[in-house]
């Protein structure tokens, strides 16, 4: 545990070169002095200030020659050495070069001290020992020193276009509390299966905050019981920084931001995320989004695990609001929210493909919600999901959903539309199957697909036994376009399959 206090460390004096002159000059006529350097090799002497310039000399015009190309080879050995670079001229990283790990020891005040050095020196790649849990006890106290430049001018923006947002209150810094110090520069920090605590007695903060010009690189760790009282419960990356997040595991956590969200992670910025698990994190505020991970920013999500998440407003596992967001192969199971058990899209644009939606639940859209916003969705399994109002599978608000190569079986709505409920909006089928759901309240219609004020568009799909209450139970229409190709099956749907439609279907029968 540790209890460390200290702020940002200053950057270490320069190496000091081994090629001195007599005299105290360095080839090239600098001093020494101003050079940095305070003392001289012990086996050499100086001059007396009187002594001529010329008596200090050891060697003739070429060797001072070779004594100034040795001595600028050797300020640029010391130079990519403070930059973490070999000696040996081997290439690295673009701007970089090839940094070696350093090793952190199992200790948090080790972890805290390996991090400051790393914003000193401009980055740092840090390998933790494997297996470590590092608990941390207090949030890290230092000076946020970002100008907050690129966040207010995108905070001016939103509240231009959305004039409620400038009655929001300010942010308060002391809800914006990290347990590890700020990200400011490129740091990796490899894991090796070792875990970071927050102890569960102390004071709510989350453990990165990647600020503006900040890379985060993170692999092979655990993060547990993250508590932010802003966004974040355990990172929070701002619109000017990016992170990669990479077979990490984040449970536990917990924003309590009123109006944001992110129990797991928050990002603003630009975020990779591949081959993660999301468990038991929460956004947990007044209209609390995303929890486990909560995008405003640019998101790729690959090959990655979201269960037992919770939000208050929308988005249980992963919520996009007015971000930009690619999901690829990943799989979201049994999470909860008002709106979008598994998945919300709000004001925003996602496309997910390859996906598992399995088992979630909301009021709306157990298993995907949509809002003032475009999702594609490809390649998707939308199962066993259940709401207790409207979209047993998927629920879209306003908003564009093309649905390719799916299936859209076993979901469950109190209210209408038990495989896909699309109010004012464009729904396209293609290429899938909506079978086996339900609509099982008093009044509930549209067992398949219930659509209003629209359009819906079928092509070489299937719609067939699903059940609800009243008719149809297969496919119902209300004041919307429909169109329904002649490769389009829509069979075996009870009580009937579209009969009860308000709006006629087209290659629709009984």
């Amino acid at each position: 545990m540790t209890t460390y206090q200290g702020g940002r460390r200053a950057a270490p004096p320069r190496r000091r070169s081994r090629w001195f002159l007599a005299g105290g000059l360095v080839a090239g006529s600098l001093v020494a002095g101003a050079a940095g350097l305070t003392g001289v090799a012990a086996d050499r002497e100086l001059p007396a200030a009187a002594d001529p310039p010329s008596l200090a000399l050891l060697a003739d015009d070429s060797s001072a020659e070779r004594d100034l190309g040795e001595a600028v080879e050797d300020r640029d050995h010391a130079r990519e050495e403070r930059r973490g670079g070999k000696p040996d001229g081997r290439s690295g990283r673009p701007g970089q070069g090839h940094r070696t790990e350093i090793p952190v020891p199992c200790d948090p005040a080790k972890l805290i001290s390996a991090l400051v050095r790393a914003n000193a020196d401009g980055g740092a790649d840090l390998r933790l020992a494997s297996q470590c849990t590092y608990e941390l006890t207090h949030a890290f106290q230092q000076p946020d020193d970002y100008d907050g430049g690129i966040r207010d001018a995108r905070e001016a923006a939103d509240s231009a276009e959305n004039p409620g947002d400038a009655e929001a209150p300010p942010r308060d810094p002391r809800h914006d509390r990290a347990g590890l110090p700020v990200i400011y520069h490129p740091i990796s920090i490899r894991g090796e299966g070792a875990t970071i605590v927050r102890d569960v007695h102390a004071e709510a903060f989350r453990f990165f905050t990647v600020r503006d010009g900040g890379e985060l690189t993170l692999s092979d760790v655990v993060l547990r019981n993250g508590l932010s009282a802003a966004e974040g419960g355990s990172i929070h990356v701002v619109h000017g920084a990016s992170a990669v997040v990479e077979r990490t595991t984040i449970v536990d956590s917990t924003s309590l931001s009123a109006e944001g969200g992110g129990g797991g992670i928050f990002n603003d910025g630009h975020l990779v995320v591949k081959g993660s698990t999301f468990v038991d994190n929460h956004a947990a505020g007044t209209a609390g989004k995303g929890g486990g991970l909560l995008n405003g920013g640019v998101l790729s999500l690959e090959a990655s695990r979201f269960r037992g998440n919770s939000a208050v407003a929308y988005g249980g596992g992963f919520a996009n609001y007015r971000g930009a967001a690619e999901v690829h192969s990943s799989t979201f199971a049994r999470n909860n929210a008002a709106q979008g058990g598994g998945i919300a899209s709000f004001s925003a644009r996602t496309r997910v493909a390859d996906t598992k939606v399995v088992g979630n639940t909301a009021q709306t859209g157990g298993g995907i919600a949509n809002s003032d916003a475009l999702i594609f969705l490809r390649g998707l399994e939308v199962r066993d999901n259940t709401a207790t109002g409207n979209g047993g599978g998927i629920s879209t608000f306003q908003g564009l959903v093309p649905l390719d190569d799916s299936v859209v079986s076993g979901n469950t709505a109190r209210g209408s539309g038990g495989g896909i409920h699309a109010q004012k909006s464009n729904l396209l089928v293609r290429h899938s199957e909506v079978d086996r759901n339900h609509a099982v309240g008093a009044t509930s219609t549209g067992g398949g697909i219930f659509a209003s004020l629209g359009q819906v568009s079928l092509y070489s799909s299937q719609v067939t036994g699903n059940v609800a209450t009243a008719r149809p139970g297969g496919l119902f229409v209300d004041k919307a376009r429909v169109k329904v190709d002649d490769e389009t099956d829509i069979i075996d749907n009870e009580p009937t399959n579209c009969e009860g439609s308000r709006v006629p279907v087209p290659n629709c029968f009984r």
